[in-house]
């Protein structure tokens, strides 16, 4: 048994080969820590203890496991290391699911003061085989979210997600498909017939997401000004099943331009929610400006089922308004395309067409930065624009 110290500065006891236990004193209070390792390196260990104290840094023993802190972590709304707030219903199920599909069967029942670096490679290293890069990148994010909190809240001295030997990268990222204006006009032409046209063209002309196109409500859109108001979307999740919520950040608030075609589609898709509420059919020449539709009536309701009642103001379900698209557009010829990708058309458009880089991000809502890196790997005219310039400025100088 290794001599002891004064227990004030500390003493270490010797409990087997290479295991020992560290009592140390911080501020009056006695504590007891196991360590397994080499002498040397348990002196080090309470030395480090000891220094913590003396800074104001110390972290006190604690038998908490990874899995119990997990399950507080998503409890109080999965807060960033960083930035203290808590995220959405539906990231929180995300981050959940992923935690705990993931990595409470591995490493759950781990004390989580010694938790290993080594220990979340080795997890990392098994998973890569199982989940995509983007799957494993994700929960690269939220698990160092989740360790992180652990850190800044002084639950655990050290950080292990700092010590990585590596991490996931996500690789190439799918953009999804860019359509040419010929394009464009070809799915707009052949969605016309159909009860989806005007999501679709809204989609198209304004660059706003699907969910954000589904809580749009008649009061959003001002035709004295032409400007159509984004400033929520639909979120479906387990626990409040679909609901309104505000955006993620203040970008995602925005009032945009519209164009007259468009003004003239909504124009005469308002007016047959009118006909509706005023049980009056297609056709019939009728006043209709006396009718008033109810409050919070919404631009794309969800259809009535036979036999029901048509509702101005129940949320249509986003899951067969996707499912919906892709066979249309599969049927014209677009099997590869898919509804978030009129956004990333929109917002292709517009910058081929030399609308400047902020402008563009701040109508559909986007940070700038990460729409040029999106950008920059999507367009093809952009490309061909340089060269012509180029090829100006370099005429007769070679």
């Amino acid at each position: 048994m290794s001599k002891r110290r004064g227990f004030r500065d500390g003493a270490i006891d010797q409990r087997g080969e290479n295991s020992w236990r560290l009592r140390y004193r911080i501020n009056g209070k006695r504590y007891s820590k196991a360590f397994h390792g080499t002498k040397s390196e348990a002196q080090r260990v309470l030395r480090d203890l000891l220094h913590a104290g003396d800074k104001g840094e110390h972290v006190a023993p604690d038998k908490l496991t990874v899995k119990q802190w997990v399950d507080h972590w998503l409890s109080i709304g999965a807060p960033g290391g960083k930035r203290r707030q808590e995220v959405g219903a539906r990231s929180l199920e995300r981050y959940s699911d992923l935690l705990r599909i993931h990595v409470v069967p591995t490493l759950g029942d781990r004390p989580l003061q010694q938790l290993q670096s080594t220990e979340i490679d080795a997890l990392y290293d098994k998973l890569s085989g199982k989940l995509s890069g983007n799957t494993l990148t994700n929960l690269h994010g939220v698990l160092g979210a989740c360790i992180t909190t652990a850190f800044r809240t002084r639950k655990i001295s050290r950080n292990p997600m700092l010590e990585l030997a590596k991490v996931p990268s996500r690789g190439e990222v799918d953009h999804g498909m860019v359509l040419e204006e010929a394009q464009l006009r070809t799915l707009l032409q052949g969605f016309k017939s159909t009860s989806l046209f005007p999501i679709v063209a809204t989609a198209a002309f304004t660059g706003a997401r699907r969910n954000e196109i589904l809580a749009l409500r008649w009061d959003d859109l001002n035709l004295a000004h032409k400007t159509l108001r984004i400033e929520r979307a639909l979120e479906e999740t387990i626990k409040h099943g679909l609901r309104f919520k505000a955006p993620k950040t203040e970008r995602g608030k925005r009032t945009i331009k519209i164009d007259d075609d468009l003004i003239s589609l909504l124009v005469a898709e308002r007016g047959r929610h009118l006909r509706i509420m005023a049980g009056v059919p297609d056709g019939t020449a009728v006043d209709l400006s006396l009718v008033k539709l109810p409050a919070g009536a919404l631009m794309f309701p969800n259809p009535p089922a036979p036999g029901e009642s048509f509702s101005f103001t129940r949320p249509r379900n986003p899951r067969p308004v996707t499912n919906a698209f892709h066979r249309k557009a599969t049927r014209l010829g677009f099997s590869a395309l898919r509804l978030h990708d009129l956004r990333g058309t929109h917002e292709t458009l517009l910058l081929d067409r030399g609308v400047p880089v902020h402008v563009v991000a701040a109508r559909c809502g986007h940070d700038a930065a990460v729409l040029l890196r999106t950008y920059a790997k999507r367009t093809r005219k952009a490309d061909d624009s340089a060269v012509d310039i180029i090829a100006a400025i370099s005429k007769g100088a070679l």
